[in-house]
C-alpha cells in the first residue's frame, strides 16, 4: 500500500500475506472471514453474514482504489493483458459483493418504515 507509505519486503510476505493482503489481493484473514460468512448464508438467511459480505466489499472496493497498481492498471497507459481484466474483475466483484451484502439492510428498513 504505497500510498499509506507502506512497502513490502520479500522476508515479510507471509506474514503481509495474512494481515495486509497484495496489491491486488485481501489479507488471507479477510478472505477467511468472507468464506465463513458466505458458507452462513448458504445456509439460510443471515443479516449478520450479509451485513458481514457487504462491509468486507465496500472495504475491498476502498482497499482497490487505494492501491497505485490498480490505479494504473486502469489507465490506458498502464493496461496489461493479465493484470488490468484480474483487476478490474476483483473490483467489479468487491463493488457487487457490497451492495448485494449491504441491500438486504436497506430492505429491512424500509420494511420497517411501512
Amino acid at each position: 500500500m504505497a500510498l499509506l507509505g507502506q512497502r513490502g519486503r520479500p522476508e515479510d510476505v507471509l506474514r503481509d500475506s495474512v494481515f495486509n493482503g497484495t496489491a491486488l489481493s485481501a489479507p488471507i484473514t479477510m478472505l477467511l472471514t468472507q468464506a465463513v460468512a458466505t458458507v452462513r448464508l448458504a445456509r439460510g438467511p443471515s443479516l449478520v453474514a450479509a451485513r458481514t459480505l457487504g462491509v468486507l466489499g465496500v472495504t475491498m472496493t476502498c482497499g482497490y482504489l487505494v492501491e497505485r497498481e490498480f490505479r494504473a492498471s486502469m489507465t490506458p497507459g498502464g493496461l496489461d493483458p493479465l493484470v488490468t481484466p484480474i483487476a478490474a474483475a476483483g473490483f467489479a466483484l468487491s463493488i457487487a459483493m457490497a451492495r448485494s451484502g449491504l441491500q438486504p439492510l436497506a430492505l429491512k428498513a424500509s420494511a420497517t418504515h411501512r
